[in-house]
């Protein structure tokens, strides 16, 4: 039943008198409509961030429409991140959100936190890593994704990347595939030694650069984990 209520919606199969206030749209004048509890009409904190539970009813509230992960995950708004500590805010935030705690409240609440749980993971998951992280805060200055045709002015970068390639798909032996995984992390931390740096001086044309050559490792990676010899 909640699969067919998710298809239908977030908002659309909640009760009349359940649904949840409507956010604020930007351009209008005078001040924005306070946000209220879907369950009991209390006014709400306008901040977003931490998941939100009302200070009236505590009931826990959806979502907003575009949530910033770091702000979620309580990071800085930074290529570098302390991954330990984004480890345990992940799990802070998994163990008050997590929908196994829901099993006994109204199928709003059940509905958000399968919501806020999904966010948490995705938050995690972009942050922690390098690539996505980097990709993120492309996203987050107005810029378009990093893609591989980026760095194709790099004719060195690009026949690297195919004599890694012609490497990978020649080889027979787990000790080759050892000495290629070798290599694509070595060439994995110094472009994200690199892209910290591009950050930090604010070159956000070269983090891009360096991300899609981050991209074609991840690839390379991706291919390696396909080929190498189950023991």
């Amino acid at each position: 039943m909640r699969a067919a209520l998710r298809r239908a919606g977030a908002g659309s199969w909640l009760p009349r008198a359940s649904q949840p206030a409507p956010r604020p749209r930007c351009g209008g004048t005078g001040p924005a409509p306070a946000l209220r509890c879907w369950s009991c009409g209390s006014a709400l904190p306008g901040a977003e961030g931490p998941p939100l539970f009302c200070p009236g009813c505590r009931a826990l509230q959806p979502p907003g429409p575009r949530p910033d992960l770091f702000r979620l995950m309580a990071c800085d708004r930074s290529f570098r991140v302390d991954a330990q500590q984004l480890q345990r805010r992940f799990r802070s935030l998994q163990r008050a959100v997590h929908p196994d705690r829901f099993g006994q409240r109204p199928p709003e609440e059940q509905y958000y936190s399968e919501q806020h749980s999904s966010l948490i993971n995705k938050a995690y998951q972009t942050l922690l890593n390098p690539l996505s992280r980097g990709i993120y805060l492309l996203e987050l200055h107005g810029m378009e994704p990093a893609q591989e045709t980026d760095c194709d002015a790099d004719s060195v970068f690009l026949m690297e990347i195919m004599e890694i390639n012609e490497k990978l798909a020649e080889s027979k032996s787990d000790g080759i595939l050892e000495e290629i995984d070798t290599l694509i992390k070595v060439k994995q931390e110094e472009l994200t030694r690199e892209v910290a740096a591009a950050f930090e001086r604010d070159d956000l044309q070269e983090a891009k650069k360096l991300l899609a050559k981050m991209k074609y490792f991840a690839n390379l990676k991706d291919k390696l984990k396909n080929k190498k010899i189950p023991s």
